[in-house]
Formats: structure tokens, sequence, C-alpha cells
């Protein structure tokens, strides 16, 4: 039984039902990347959280090794998000694009992973950077390889009825705010966009509604996360029993991301911006932790979505 069916049911009888997202204009998503943090387990556990929360999308990291760790085919991926309703949004794609005798073969795979996309009806590509460069090394050159490597990405994507776009990360060379200026000032925006981070936007250094509004007309997908600064006061232990220690900037990560309405991003500020445009695709609340586990996290968004950005544009 679809879950709106099951719901209205539950209605009928009157029974008290806790609202979904309403998956319109905007439909929202999640990242398989939360249950690497988690001791193993079955991707059908994934998809059990989708259903009940109305997060009808994934995207999928690691790829190809997620369907490896899963002992998944792309055909079973495919049967068992097809019977609950579900749909493979993107994936995280990446490659060392700042060394420009890689880009051929990055070219390739990127055309790999959105034929494997194409499969499950995705049009977009999120493409993130490589991880930032060592002193001593030619930072400037790297950066020009990176963007002509994201161009050429972009190319392959428009060919295939595809949309590319940069994701923001901490640790990579589209990080702070000058970062994030240069490389969309340095790639084409007829061929490559902006896949935003809001949480790594905003730990990052950057306005996160005002790299909204610059960059609104190259918006083709975005994570919605939220964070704000956090001092860890003990060591961060993951589900998955691994210890960050309280000093490091690991547990300072994971002790900063919150479940939406949390943290100090600005998400209605961002929602106006996505009404003023019109926009029509994914939006993946992506935690990378969990304080109550992922299903009590992701119903906590869900009341966040429904009251409180929808009001706005959905």
């Amino acid at each position: 039984m679809k879950p709106s069916v099951f719901l209205a049911s539950l209605a009928a009888l009157g029974f008290p039902v806790r609202s979904l997202p309403a998956n319109r204009n905007i439909k929202w998503a999640l990242s398989a990347g939360l249950w690497s943090h988690y001791p193993p387990g079955r991707f059908t556990e994934i998809l059990d959280v989708m259903q009940d929360t109305g997060f009808i999308g994934i995207r999928l990291t690691g790829f190809p090794g997620i369907l490896k760790k899963y002992n998944l085919t792309a055909s079973q991926l495919e049967r068992e998000v097809s019977k609950r309703n579900l749909y493979v949004a993107t994936i995280s794609f990446g490659g060392p694009t700042n060394d420009p005798t890689q880009h051929k073969r990055i070219v390739e795979n990127a055309r790999e992973s959105m034929r494997f996309l194409r499969g499950f009806g995705a049009n977009r590509l999120v493409v993130f950077p490589p991880a930032r460069m060592k002193a001593g090394q030619n930072v400037n050159a790297g950066f020009r390889a990176m963007c002509k490597g994201f161009n050429l990405i972009g190319e392959a994507a428009n060919e295939m009825g595809f949309k590319a776009g940069v994701h923001n990360h901490l640790g990579t060379m589209v990080q702070g705010p000058d970062e994030v200026r240069k490389c969309m000032e340095m790639t084409d925006p007829s061929l490559f966009n902006f896949a935003p981070d809001t949480a790594h936007l905003y730990l990052g250094g950057s306005n996160v509604v005002n790299m909204f509004a610059r960059y609104k007309h190259r918006l083709v997908f975005m994570d919605y996360k939220d964070a704000r600064w956090t001092t860890p006061q003990a060591d961060v232990r993951l589900p998955n029993g691994q210890v960050l220690g309280k000093n490091s900037s690991e547990a300072k990560f994971f002790d900063s991301i919150y479940d939406l309405g949390d943290g100090n991003v600005d998400f209605p500020a961002c929602q106006r911006i996505l009404r003023q445009i019109r926009y029509q695709g994914w939006i993946c609340v992506d935690l990378d932790r969990t304080r109550k586990g992922p299903l009590a996290s992701y119903q906590h968004c869900d009341r966040y979505i429904v009251n409180r950005l929808q009001p706005i544009y959905f």
C-alpha cells in the first residue's frame, strides 16, 4: 500500500496523521552518506526510513562502491526503489579534476555515472571538488584545471540531457566564499552549475542566503543541512563505534551538524529565493549526524519542512 493511501486510511479512522512533505515542485531526498556512520545493515532499512518520512529520493554516496557494500546490482536497486515508489535522485560524483592528465578518465566516469542514473529517470549530477592541495603545490594552476574539468563534465552532462553542478564542501578546493565565487566565475554557466550544501557554506564562512541569491539561476540541486559551530565537550562517538577526539576538527564538525531548524541556516530565506525562480527539482536533507537516530531526525525535519518551508514554497 502506498504511504499516501495508508495515511488517508488512518485519517478516515480518526487516527492523528503526521504530515509529510508534499513533494510537488520541490521533491525531498536524503543522502545514503548518513548510514556510513552506522553499523553495516541492509539497504532496505534506508528505504524504510524514506517511506516513513516522505523523503522520496536518495543521493547515493561512494558510487559504484555502494552497490558492492550493500550487495546490490543496479537492477535489484531499481526493483527495490520502484516497488516503494521511491527514486534515485543523483549520486555524489568526484575525482582529481585539478589534475589535467586525469580529465579524460574522469569525464568517462561521469558518463558512466550518468548512464546509471538515467536508468532511474534522474537528470542531475552532483560534482564534489577534489581535496585541498598541499602547501607548496601550484594551487592556482590546480584551480584552473579543476574548473576546466568541471566544464568538460558539464559538456558531457548537457549532451546526455543532464545538468551538473559543484557541491561545495569543507576540506576541498571549493570551501570558502572566495573559492565558491571563483569557481562560479571560472566555469561556463551554460555548461556547469551550482549544487550547494548549506551547512558547508555556513561553516566555510559564506553567507548562505547571499550565495543562493547570487547564483540562483545556476541552482540545479542542493543539500539543506543545518549547522552552528559547536565545540565538543567530550569525545564524539559515532553509532558505528568510531570515536573522534573532542579536540579534533572532525569532532567539531560532527557536533556542529543539526536537524533542520536547530542550527543557524536561514532556510526560509533560501525557500523564498527558490520561489522567485520557480525552482522545480530536488532538495536533499543530508544529515551527517543524528542524535536520536535517522528515523527521529527525519521526522523532526518533516515537521520543519511542513510547518516552516512549505507555506513559503513547495
